[in-house]
């Protein structure tokens, strides 16, 4: 494999079209030594605009005075959230911390809930799909060299690759060394579809999802009665069952040559978690572990998904895919057809026999 510069990390990456953040190595914190500020709400610092630290301003305003810089990863108290100026995108909306206010499309919203660890892999199952619901965790890989380009990456610089908060992923193992608990995250290409690499991290990090909360919305409506209406020119997307509204939310499509296709789709594959990589080799190229909740709504690779590198709803910023919130991917993977239980971890569907419609319109004026 061709070993990564960081210019060629950075145009791998390519500014959150739909895989990674940038991401500015020198700030991250050395691997374990990091502890979260005690906060009901956390945000950690997901963006840092034209590789340099996110600024905290004195007020709303990017022409404020500068009071703080952050680098990526830094985690900061998310008191709340107040209108301001926009600044380099559309979005107005700013956050105050105790130190000041950052601009909100740079924050990724997080928590800091630690679990309980398991001490056995559930009876009679091979392994189980968790989420990460700190704000990040480390992984310590189980080999010196991995195949993930960006992981790969991470590691030549003396880094622990991460998983940031609402990141799902498969664990198929436990051990116990040193007093604490370690789950094995494996991204074989059976859960996950990644490059096969097996990291360790911190059990503590990681919830189990259960059954229950991936359970079908609204399993009494026809099928045929369900749509989704995704707008590239306002990006929004709404779900109607008939002509009701149940659901609503801002999205983030496709930027530059890389326009989520227009017209009626379908939703036809499913599966927990996905590891996002093409065209590792090319400018253009994004590689992501970890993508959770995808919908895939067209055969060219399109989907409806969660992200964690960015805040920026309501702007194009995509690969072609249609990000929105974790919470948001989570309740269309639930609502749409077909269902997918934990035990069969994916569902792919073939032409005539599809799922529910997507209708991506595009306005013109």
């Amino acid at each position: 494999m061709k070993k990564l510069s960081r210019r060629d990390f950075l145009k791998l990456t390519g500014a959150s079209l739909g895989a990674m953040a940038f991401r500015r190595f020198e700030g991250i914190y050395p691997s374990g030594s990091y502890e979260f500020p005690e906060g009901d709400k956390l945000g950690r610092v997901s963006v840092t605009p034209y590789f340099y630290a996110t600024e905290v301003k004195a007020s709303p305003d990017y022409t404020a005075a500068t009071v703080a810089t952050l680098p990526e990863d830094t985690i900061v108290v998310w008191m709340r959230e107040v209108v301001g100026t926009a600044h380099y995108s559309q979005s107005k909306r700013w956050v105050e911390t105790p130190e000041g206010f950052v601009y909100y499309p740079h924050l990724q919203p997080v928590y800091n809930h630690v679990n309980i660890p398991m001490a056995t892999l559930p009876e009679g199952k091979s392994g189980f799909w968790a989420e990460v619901t700190v704000p990040y965790v480390d992984l310590h890989p189980l080999s010196s060299s991995v195949s993930s380009p960006s992981f790969s990456y991470i590691m030549s610089l003396g880094q622990s690759p991460r998983l940031y908060y609402s990141q799902v992923i498969w664990i198929d193992g436990i051990k116990e060394e040193g007093g604490k608990t370690y789950y094995r995250f494996n991204e074989d290409l059976g859960h996950g579809y990644g490059y096969g690499d097996i990291f360790w991290a911190d059990a503590t990090a990681f919830r189990m999802i259960t059954e229950a909360e991936v359970a079908p919305l609204s399993p009494d409506i026809d099928p045929a009665l369900k749509k989704i209406v995704a707008d590239v020119t306002y990006q929004t997307l709404s779900c109607y069952e008939g002509e009701r509204e149940v659901f609503f939310c801002r999205m983030s499509s496709g930027a530059g040559d890389f326009n989520t296709p227009v017209g009626s789709l379908y939703t036809w594959w499913k599966t927990f978690s996905i590891h996002m990589s093409a065209n590792t080799a090319s400018d253009s190229g994004y590689d992501t572990a970890g993508v959770s909740w995808p919908t895939f709504i067209s055969g060219a690779g399109v989907a409806i998904h969660s992200v964690f590198w960015h805040s920026d709803y309501g702007v194009k910023r995509s690969h072609g895919c249609i990000n929105v919130t974790p919470d948001a991917a989570k309740w269309i993977f639930r609502w749409t057809s077909p269902h997918v239980s934990l035990d069969q971890s994916e569902i792919k569907m073939t032409w005539p026999d599809v799922g529910t419609e997507v209708s991506v319109v595009e306005r013109k004026f």
